[in-house]
């Protein structure tokens, strides 16, 4: 009888993978030793004051991905594996990465530094707090909220009123009870009562600010812009009528060096910052791409969840604020995933249907839609899973040449970057061709006018509904002059609409916007729309209930 082989889990691979020591990686990316900062042996930070100058930057690759599903379309091994393989093709390449955060790590999705042969390490250690950035963007958040509710502890010079406080707490951690509380209450010596609630961290406007700085003094000038609150008389209350923006900007400092380590064949990664794409802005932080395309001459980095969210943010938002465009952008789809858009529940996606792969097709047509409305045209990562079959495979393949898009198979989590050369080699035919970028909308416009073009163009939405809130909302926004910013799309991941049940490629729907939050700071206007949650909640069975710490110490079941 032979012996069942279990696969390894990307937990064990990355544990027996060996590692450059950091200052070898430093040394190979062009960082010299004065600007590398250790965090043990293999993790560090780099002071970009001390970095050379270059005369041009490297080229940028975005990485984007269809609409997610419990599946896994593996958009950050791909996202990994092809930054191997274009190291394996002679390019210096640096990718650059988001860093998990511990709502989703103890929640539904587990471990987020790619998987299986395509990782970046230590992987427990970048899972598991990392070098401290979301607990000082934390503090940060939590200590301007102190400072406010001191404030009105002590007198309200500002006379702000404790009704209408915008700014929430948060905590690194997914915790529905704490999205709506009261506080202040005990008698005067335990402050001003007031509602109050918590976001996930990773919601904070802080974080955004943090992805969107370009240096100190940059930060500190958007912290001074955050809008907390406002007065009796309803006018906006700012950091910088508190004076507190010096005090977050030191709690940040250090935290906002760009942190580097490794991918599993040693091509440097720079992995900072972490907000999400349903309810943020979804992309690591513009210092650590400018730092990468400084160093490198192909820098790939990846926008959170489908092109409808990370990726139109990441264009609309990301590259507006940074002054520069994507040179390259690859979807990454799978098998599993147009077969669940095409109606196949997960328990049997390990069938061969190619019926219902043809069904979720449009799913795939529309993200490369999106693309194509940018003046880019996309290359198709089709990522091999083991359940796929070859008639399936052919299905993708055979469309996309039908349709003239390029298309690689890309074999990542099983063979790391030799895996990702046929990837590579489209990735590089990209980059040698001529661009026609444009971003959808003119800052300039109205507010209306950029939600309308998002939902139309990108969504593929018939109508824009707003609630009485939001429209309320809309008035003091206009009436601040505040509605020449970008706007920031709160919406479900799994749909391009805002019913997450709708799935596939639904059109002509009405996008709902309930909500519009200034961001001042991150400088956006952030729509939300449904029923996003900024504080999300954890799953019936947490992914925390499968990890575990051996008598030695190493991490078990980080997934």
């Amino acid at each position: 009888m032979t012996e069942k082989i279990v696969p390894l889990t990307d937990l064990q691979i990355a544990s027996k993978a060996k590692m450059l020591p950091i200052w070898e990686i430093a040394k190979n990316a062009g960082i010299p030793e004065e600007a590398i900062e250790p965090y043990g042996r293999f993790k560090g930070k780099i002071d970009v004051t001390k970095l050379p100058k270059k005369a041009t930057n490297g080229k940028v690759v975005l990485v984007t991905a269809i609409s997610p599903t419990p599946a896994g379309e593996g958009k950050s091994t791909v996202t990994v594996g092809l930054s191997d393989a274009l190291t394996r093709l002679g390019e210096k390449t640096i990718v650059a990465l988001r860093e998990p955060s511990l709502g989703p790590v103890m929640g539904m999705k587990g471990g987020a530094t790619g998987g299986g042969y395509a990782q970046v390490l230590p992987m427990e250690e970048i899972n598991l707090h990392f070098n401290g950035d979301i607990h000082a963007i934390t503090t940060a958040n939590n200590a301007l909220s102190a400072l406010i509710d001191n404030h009105l502890h002590r007198g309200n010079d500002l006379k702000i009123d404790p009704r209408r406080i915008t700014w929430k707490r948060v905590l690194d951690m997914n915790d529905r009870a704490l999205r709506n509380i009261t506080i202040g209450l005990g008698g005067p010596a335990q402050g001003v009562p007031r509602e109050d609630g918590f976001d996930i961290t990773v919601a904070s406007e802080i974080m955004a600010i943090f992805c969107l700085a370009t240096d100190l003094d940059d930060l500190k000038e958007r912290i001074a812009r955050i809008v907390v609150g406002y007065t009796y008389d309803k006018e906006a209350i700012t950091v910088r009528d508190l004076g507190a923006q010096g005090a977050l900007t030191l709690l940040l400092k250090e935290a906002f060096k760009p942190n580097l380590v490794q991918t599993m064949e040693g091509t440097p990664a720079l992995i900072h910052g972490g907000p999400f794409a349903n309810i943020a802005h979804g992309c690591n932080s513009l210092i650590a791409t400018n730092t990468a395309r400084s160093l490198a001459d192909i820098v790939v980095t990846e926008a959170g969840f489908g092109s409808d969210l990370g990726a139109e943010k990441f264009m609309n938002i990301k590259a507006r604020h940074g002054g520069f465009s994507p040179d390259a952008v690859v979807i990454v789809t799978t098998v599993r995933a147009l077969k669940m858009n095409g109606g196949i529940l997960k328990e049997n996606l390990s069938e061969e249907n190619t019926e219902a792969l043809v069904l979720g097709l449009p799913n795939l047509e529309r993200h490369i839609h999106i693309i194509k409305e940018f003046g880019i045209e996309p290359i198709v990562a089709l990522n091999r899973f083991v359940t796929d079959s070859q008639a399936e495979l052919d299905v993708i393949l055979t469309w996309c040449k039908e349709n003239n898009i390029a298309v690689a198979l890309t074999n990542v989590w099983e063979e790391g970057g030799q895996g990702g050369i046929a990837l590579g080699k489209e990735v590089i035919s990209q980059l040698n061709r001529t661009k026609n970028f444009a971003h959808l909308y003119n800052v300039n416009d109205t507010v209306e006018n950029k939600v309308k073009t998002i939902a139309e163009r990108v969504y593929g939405a018939n109508e824009v509904i707003y609630t009485d809130k939001a429209l309320k909302d809309l008035a003091e926004i206009n009436r601040y002059g505040w509605d020449v910013l970008p706007i920031c799309i709160a919406k479900t991941q799994y749909s391009f609409s805002d019913d997450p049940k709708l799935l596939g490629s639904p059109k002509g729907f009405p996008i709902t916007v309930r909500e519009i939050i200034p961001k001042l700071g991150a400088g956006f206007l952030v729509c939300l729309t449904g029923d996003i949650m900024t504080m999300p909640g954890l799953p019936k069975h947490p992914a925390a209930l499968n990890m575990d710490v051996d008598k030695d110490g190493n991490a078990m079941g980080l997934i």
